[in-house]
């Protein structure tokens, strides 16, 4: 312990043997503090925990952030189809109600039978078009 590092030059007086003491002794004590702190699992356990639970809330968010930009998506979608197969129900019932002989309109569809029927073609056009689009 008396020789100093290979990368040092012998004191040549007390005042420098001093300043080369202190500085071996701060250097030894941040070599025991690292030490120390590697040692140390549980405050080690406890960071690693941290930063996982970050990594997990971040990856939370962007998943809960995609998954509301798809909802948006999915819904204006489903909002189109509606719109078109509403306008192909009434397409379709109008279509049945104009090929419908005369005096069987007249007799058959009253008023409120006409609306009746408009219904019921457009629900035919759904069930019609629901089966295609499974086929396809």
């Amino acid at each position: 312990m008396t020789q100093p590092p290979h990368d040092e030059k012998p004191a040549s007086g007390p005042e420098e043997l001093r300043e080369q003491v202190e500085r071996t002794r701060t250097e030894l004590g941040e070599t025991v503090e690292a030490l120390a702190a590697k040692a140390d699992v549980k405050t080690q356990a406890r960071e690693k925990a941290a930063e996982v639970r970050e990594q997990a809330a971040a990856k939370a968010t962007a998943v809960r952030e995609q998954a509301a930009a798809k909802a948006t998506a999915v819904r204006e979608q489903t909002a189109a189809k509606a719109g078109d197969l509403k306008a192909k129900a009434s397409d379709m019932a109008h279509q049945v109600q104009d090929r419908l002989p005369e005096p069987v309109r007249e007799k058959a569809l009253p008023p409120a039978n006409r609306t009746l029927l408009l219904v019921a073609a457009g629900a035919a056009a759904a069930v019609v078009w629901l089966a295609w689009r499974r086929r396809g």
